[in-house]
């Protein structure tokens, strides 16, 4: 087997001067060979040497699609995802905007006034200088916090709205998705808001790649949301020319592995493009597992137009979660995460993945879910089975849950009290909602007296991340700046698409030659 080799000046050169040249990416490269010996290495001169290829010099900045960072206005194709309840705080969306990067606030879960206020900041601080963007969820439990949302952020201009966890559409998404819909001077559609969607699951990738549905223009017409102009031309674009294909990670997740789910949602696009002629194509991003140089230069070699990170960036410094729920996840392995019952779809029985390792969260919120499911009311639990979850799981009396969700819907929704008086399961389903929904804020705040209960949305790219990071300056959470974090991931996926490069011209190269090394960037 020929030896793996690099050459300077003629010669060519082994060892830790091949994997030095390996990184400098931004620097033609050329595949040579020793004519003498047959050898075939790299290097920057050819000297004496037979010159068997070229490889131009190549740049992190150049990994995912351009017309995505010409679109919207970015250095890199990398954004930072939408964590709810403020975990994806205005400051780290501020950090990513500054660095060339796109950032998603995290409003889902927060009060209308907390969210304007963020917009508001974010509007002064970034205006239309740089890019960025906030979350719209789907709220099946509180379609008018949907609704307000929606407005909220139409009405403000906010240019980038990432929408998650829709199972269909509604009409505030496609609202947004419309909203300022206009055309040119040269007859090209002009959108206003640039929806991004995130998705993991084909059927409703259709629709969102998809023209909206005539019968939600219509209904968005009839109620002054929409102009007849926009809703005609929202016939002829997909609801999102960016969709996030979301494979395994923290939060709401189908557990779909990114190898197998993007070329499926790919072959939809191809597909739907073609039947509706779009003169834009539509953008696949990759998200759900990213973690590692490797799994981020995998993720644009299936062909992502850009990736999306989520879980990692909790531990960042930039991050809402609690110094004690950094600690926690820098703790994490790959196998260190559980299915547990999402707050908000908890009726529904769908699960978000969280962190198992330092918290009894996912064990307890799994059985609130078993104990919805076999009785019909909190009074019909047994006595034992009652006085067990109040002792280890709410941490309160049934009763007093009870009249803390009464206070809350009180003020936000009467109709959700109207239907628990009439439904005692439903009461039942409010109660356990409390602690659910409490669990996240209890991570975030950082309470200590509830830590065995911190719900901490994480995926298994937590875990890789701190394996690859291990022994570096990103191993302690103070140095885990979003930035400094996402530089890493996209120089490392540069320097091992270089190398995959290399390898492809019959160049053997060492084990070393695919791993990447943290480092502090300026």
């Amino acid at each position: 087997m020929a030896r793996a080799a690099a050459s300077v000046g003629g010669q060519l050169l082994e060892g830790s001067s091949l994997l030095e040249a390996l990184e400098r990416i931004r620097e033609p490269l050329q595949i040579l060979r020793e004519p003498q010996t047959g050898r075939i290495g790299v290097g920057f001169e050819a000297g004496g040497l037979e010159c068997m290829g070229m490889l131009p010099a190549a740049y992190p900045e150049w990994l995912g699609d351009r017309a995505f960072t010409e679109t919207h206005r970015l250095r890199f194709p990398y954004v930072a995802g939408e964590m709810a309840n403020g975990i994806a705080t205005v400051e780290m969306v501020q950090a990513m905007a500054r660095a060339g990067m796109l950032g998603f606030f995290g409003a889902a879960g927060l009060p209308l006034p907390r969210v304007e206020a963020a917009v508001a900041e974010l509007s002064r601080t970034l205006g239309d200088q740089f890019s960025w963007g906030v979350n719209l969820i789907h709220s099946p439990a509180d379609l008018r916090a949907e609704e307000e949302t929606a407005a909220l952020l139409v009405r403000s201009g906010v240019r980038c709205i990432s929408a998650s966890a829709f199972m269909s559409l509604t009409p505030a998404l496609v609202r947004c998705s419309a909203s300022g819909l206009s055309k040119d001077a040269y007859g090209a559609i002009v959108r206003r808001h640039q929806l991004f969607a995130k998705i993991s699951r084909p059927e409703v990738a259709e629709e969102l790649m998809s023209p909206a549905p005539v019968a939600i223009l219509q209904q968005l017409v009839s109620r002054g949301e929409l102009t007849a102009a926009e809703a005609e031309l929202a016939r002829q674009v997909p609801v999102a020319e960016d969709v996030t294909v979301e494979a395994d990670s923290g939060g709401h997740t189908d557990n779909r592995p990114l190898g197998a789910l993007f070329p499926t949602i790919a072959a939809i696009r191809d597909r739907l493009q073609r039947k509706y002629g779009y003169a834009r194509g539509i953008r696949l991003g990759a998200a759900g597992g990213l973690g590692t140089p490797a799994s981020v230069a995998s993720a644009f070699s299936l062909g992502a137009a850009y990736v999306l990170t989520g879980s990692i960036n909790q531990a960042a410094v930039e991050s809402g979660l609690s110094a004690e729920g950094k600690r926690l996840l820098a703790q994490a392995g790959i196998a260190d995460v559980i299915m547990a019952p999402a707050a908000d779809m908890f009726e529904l029985g769908v699960k978000v993945q969280v962190l198992r390792r330092g918290t009894m969260f996912g064990v307890r919120a799994l059985r609130l879910y078993e104990v919805y499911l076999e009785h019909e009311s909190l009074e019909a639990m047994p006595a034992e089975v009652r006085e067990r979850l109040e002792r280890e799981t709410l941490g309160v009396s049934c009763e007093a849950a009870w009249q803390e969700v009464q206070r809350y819907f009180q003020q936000r929704d009467p109709a959700e009290l109207e239907r628990a008086f009439a439904d005692p399961h439903h009461k039942m389903a409010l109660v356990f909602r409390w602690y659910l929904g409490l669990a996240s804020r209890w991570a975030i705040n950082g309470d200590l007296q509830r830590r065995p209960d911190y719900q901490i949305w994480c995926g298994p790219a937590m875990g890789a991340f701190n394996t690859w990071t291990k022994g570096s300056f990103l191993e302690t959470p103070e140095n885990r700046s979003v930035v400094q974090i996402a530089l890493n991931l996209l120089e490392g996926a540069a320097v091992i698409a270089r190398a995959q490069q290399i390898r492809s011209f019959g160049v053997p190269l060492p084990a070393a030659a695919f791993s990447f090394a943290p480092r502090q960037f300026s």
